[in-house]
């Protein structure tokens, strides 16, 4: 299989993994502990793909312009949350909708979209960083596909709560989720079809990344009292570490 349509395929495959979180909430909420756990363990796959990944291959380039670019996407993303997009947590249970006929809107229509703006952004970059990866080699494009993975389902269930909470109807929900994942699929092709843009796309979607992980999952980690969560996240960086050191560059 080429590259292009491997790394279209695992896109469209992470991009579905937004849809079965938005398919999860509907249908069988999980609980928010057993969220927090897929958000703990790929927090810290995240934080290692970028630190020891993403960094350093956006570094060779791009050596120029890679730490400015990251530092834009990494502030870019901070202000897209702090002036479009009202605070929001990943699963949160406050944000769960029961279908019933006397449900109540727990936010505003308006908020609903802007945190659906605001999710898409980060999908986008999502994309982003999986085309960039493969652009670069089999290796890194596996790697932050699966690192991008493990946040996926909490990132579709959020959208989907987000919805319903603002009123939206169930299908209105489904199809949020469905649009985070199209939205992942766009970035992966946007780098697959212009392999040059890997130059800015990947220290842009290492500051992205590293946002979404230490800033939006790991304070998700945090709100869980007790060592679990945490022995968790470090087994995230911990399998990321191993595949690094016994699979092949």
């Amino acid at each position: 299989m080429s590259t292009f349509w491997l790394s279209l395929l695992l896109g469209l495959g992470a991009g579905l993994a937004d849809y079965l979180g938005g398919v999860l909430l509907v249908r069988r909420s999980p609980s928010a502990k057993a969220l927090r756990y897929f958000v703990a363990l790929g927090s810290g796959f995240m934080l290692s793909a970028v630190v020891l990944e993403m960094l350093p291959e956006g570094m060779k380039a791009n050596p120029a312009w890679a730490p400015g670019l990251m530092l834009v996407g990494y502030c870019g993303v901070h202000l897209l949350e702090h002036t479009l997009v009202p605070h929001f947590h990943f699963g949160d249970p406050s944000l769960h909708f029961d279908g019933g006929p006397h449900h109540h809107e727990f936010i505003s229509a308006k908020t609903s979209y802007s945190v659906l703006l605001g999710l898409a952004t980060h999908t986008f970059f999502d994309g982003i960083a999986i085309g960039s990866g493969f652009a670069l080699s089999h290796w890194l494009g596996w790697v932050l596909f699966f690192a991008i993975f493990l946040h996926k389902i909490p990132e579709g269930f959020t959208v989907a709560s987000v919805m319903l909470a603002g009123g939206r109807s169930k299908t209105a929900a489904l199809n949020s989720a469905l649009f985070l994942g199209a939205t992942t699929v766009a970035g992966v092709l946007v780098i697959s079809l212009q392999p040059s843009l890997v130059k800015a796309g990947l220290p842009l979607s290492a500051g992205v990344t590293f946002y979404v992980a230490a800033t939006d999952l790991v304070p998700e980690v945090n709100r869980e009292p007790g060592i679990r969560m945490a022995l968790v996240f470090f087994l995230g960086v911990m399998i990321f570490v191993l595949l690094r050191q016994f699979a092949p560059a």
